[in-house]
């Protein structure tokens, strides 16, 4: 089970081109891209927030339904999906992983996220939390992807950035757990990943060869 936001894409990376799109074309001081990017806090801040803050700040430079076009579409239509990620779920599919994304989201933003990247092509399905009524880490989001490809839940993997939504839920349920730590410390004392990667490639690649 693998996550998507700043796991299986930079989501990141994609909302801070977006918003310095948005700067530009409004005329607007590039200085707020890191407003935005903290108040956004990596998509976790719900974005009726993230819209009514934008929306109170420029008010009078723009509409607001130019800002909530930015929330909705800004960071889908632009992430990636790099080659070693690629490569390394090509490879998992060959060696018999069964692929399935679990994330928090909105369907359709996420959808998009998904098919922009070309994820459609390259896993089993995918669970996204609108779609199900559940958010990470609640057991029923993993229950619900472990459903959708008809596979159970024991022996397992999840893979993501997050502790909380990610690894948490994995601890919860008993199973093993990658950390993408996208170069930041492990901060949690309560529970552990069974192991930490730099990036989901190397975690995808670890939990092949881990499990032989």
């Amino acid at each position: 089970m693998l996550d998507l936001d700043n796991t299986l894409v930079d989501r990141d990376a994609a909302f801070r081109e977006a918003v310095t799109a948005f700067l530009a074309e409004h005329h607007l001081p590039v200085t707020d891209l890191t407003w935005v990017m903290t108040l956004d806090a990596s998509g976790y801040t719900a974005r009726h927030n993230v819209a009514e803050a934008m929306t109170d700040r420029y008010r009078g430079m723009v509409p607001s339904t130019v800002i909530h076009a930015l929330l909705e579409h800004g960071a889908a239509d632009r992430v990636v999906l790099t080659a070693p990620s690629r490569r390394a779920l090509d490879k998992a599919l060959a060696d018999g992983w069964t692929c399935v994304i679990v994330t928090n989201g909105l369907l359709a933003q996420q959808e998009a996220k998904i098919r922009h990247a070309g994820l459609d092509r390259l896993v089993q399905s995918w669970v996204i939390s609108e779609a199900v009524g559940h958010k990470k880490p609640e057991p029923e989001i993993f229950h619900a992807a472990a459903d959708a490809v008809g596979v159970p839940l024991n022996g397992a993997w999840v893979i993501g950035d997050s502790p909380h939504a990610d690894i948490a839920g994995a601890h919860m349920l008993g199973l093993g757990s990658v950390w993408v730590s996208n170069g930041q410390p492990w901060a949690q004392d309560s529970y552990t990943p069974t192991h930490i990667a730099a990036d989901v490639a190397t975690a995808i690649d670890y939990v092949i060869s881990t499990a032989r």
